[in-house]
């Protein structure tokens, strides 16, 4: 089975690509659904985020997201740190989701695809961009952040520069249907790809 990895910058619209994807009947891994739900569900990832990150990291059971998003993003290291904890049991949880699937190919979204070197893992790789502003104004307007939060966070990832040649398909996520008819395409590549 063929694995593809769908990436791309907060707020690109990786999630929209995802959706449409599974819409034309391809199964659709988000990792980053997956990592809350391990991180809630998992005694060995609770316990190792506790050691790392402190007992703050979970409110009465339930992650304490705003904690873990204030320590981490500024920290590089320890953002690091929590990532060698939670990708391997990501990785580990696709891979057996991936072999459940009927289908010619597999898509798993993962925003650091490119920031964790995890190309190899894929045969293929849909990038999704979208103009740093417009990426801004989504990100505000969708979870309340400020335009400075977004932006840091935005400097812990890659610029599409870096990311585009490195990429198989890219999806100038801008206008929706330009958007659908740019993945229905890829689909159908991919279809035939394998």
């Amino acid at each position: 089975m063929m694995i593809v990895g769908l990436t791309g910058g907060i707020g690109s619209g990786k999630s929209i690509v995802g959706k449409l994807l599974e819409d034309m009947g391809v199964p659709v891994y988000n990792s980053d659904i997956q990592a809350k739900r391990l991180m809630h569900t998992s005694k060995v990832l609770r316990r190792k985020i506790v050691q790392l990150l402190g007992a703050e990291s979970f409110l009465n059971g339930t992650l304490n997201r705003a904690f873990i998003a204030k320590k981490v993003f500024n920290d590089k290291n320890l953002l690091q740190k929590l990532n060698a904890i939670v990708h391997p049991a990501v990785r580990k949880h696709f891979l057996r989701w991936s072999k459940k699937q009927d289908h010619p190919f597999v898509v798993q979204e993962t925003a650091l695809l490119f920031e964790n070197t995890m190309q190899e893992f894929y045969n293929k790789i849909i990038l999704v961009t979208a103009p740093k502003d417009i990426r801004v104004e989504r990100i505000t307007a969708r979870d309340g952040s400020t335009k400075q939060q977004v932006l840091e966070r935005m400097g812990n990832q890659l610029g599409d520069n870096i990311k585009i040649p490195l990429a198989d398909y890219v999806v100038a996520n801008v206008d929706l249907d330009e958007t659908t008819i740019k993945v229905a395409e890829i689909n159908m590549a991919l279809l035939a790809y394998c």
